[in-house]
């Protein structure tokens, strides 16, 4: 209970010393949206890293090798399975290039925290709506090509189940039409440090994170990249027991 009073007091205070610079990040993205991102990233990266250490979370990631091997300037897709919200945190913390994230559009009602996930170049996606749905995506190829990468999270919620949802694979696309690649990750243990306790607890936890090797949609056939895309869900699941 006492970590997760401090922990909120904490990203409370963070939130609001930091709107003057939000006022100075909207305005540098008229003219420099990368920059922007870039400037945004770099603290919102510093601020999750404080987060999950006063959480007392420790990582134990495998495969980022895999990630150096993609120019530093290409956006990569990654795409995994969602258990909790820390999901996102630990993912920002441990990629070492501007992360975005596609998000429910519910998020963009909730004050201050949209703004954050807005300027790190997070896009608000409407699953009920396909031509706004669309736009997104058009949107999410069009940031990928100017170098942001993006984490996409399938399932589409939260799944504290050993098996996986279904997949929605449309936002596939982005890696494809901008050229980028795809990067699968697994990720265990997140829901042990909120989801759970809640609603009153925050509680050490060891989260595991395993990165596959690249791939680039675009250059596959039709076939090769369908059955890639149908194999995602199987592949994730096979390394989440590894």
């Amino acid at each position: 209970m006492v970590r997760l009073i401090i922990t909120a007091i904490y990203v409370f205070l963070a939130v609001i010393v930091c709107l003057p610079y939000h006022l100075y990040l909207w305005i540098l993205s008229k003219k420099d949206k990368y920059k922007s991102w870039y400037k945004s990233w770099r603290l919102v990266r510093g601020f999750f890293k404080s987060v999950l250490w006063l959480a007392g979370t420790k990582i134990e990631a495998s495969g980022l090798e895999h990630l150096s091997e993609v120019p530093d300037d290409k956006g990569i897709l990654f795409i995994g399975n969602h258990r909790s919200y820390f999901d996102i945190l630990v993912l920002q913390t441990l990629v070492d290039r501007p992360l975005g994230f596609i998000a429910k559009k519910e998020f963009k009602k909730v004050p201050l925290f949209s703004w954050w996930v807005a300027d790190i170049g997070s896009l608000f996606l409407d699953r009920k709506n396909i031509r706004a749905g669309l736009e997104t995506i058009n949107l999410g190829t069009e940031y990928m090509k100017q170098g942001l990468s993006l984490g996409l999270y399938p399932e589409g919620t939260r799944n504290h189940s050993s098996e996986m949802l279904p997949f929605k694979t449309g936002g596939y696309r982005m890696a494809e039409k901008s050229g980028s690649p795809m990067v699968l990750v697994a990720m265990t243990g997140t829901d042990d440090i909120f989801e759970n306790n809640k609603p009153i607890a925050l509680k050490r936890a060891r989260v595991k994170v395993v990165f596959d090797k690249a791939v680039y949609p675009h250059e596959l056939e039709n076939k090769e990249r369908k059955e890639f895309y149908g194999s995602i869900p199987a592949k994730i699941q096979e390394m989440l027991s590894e």
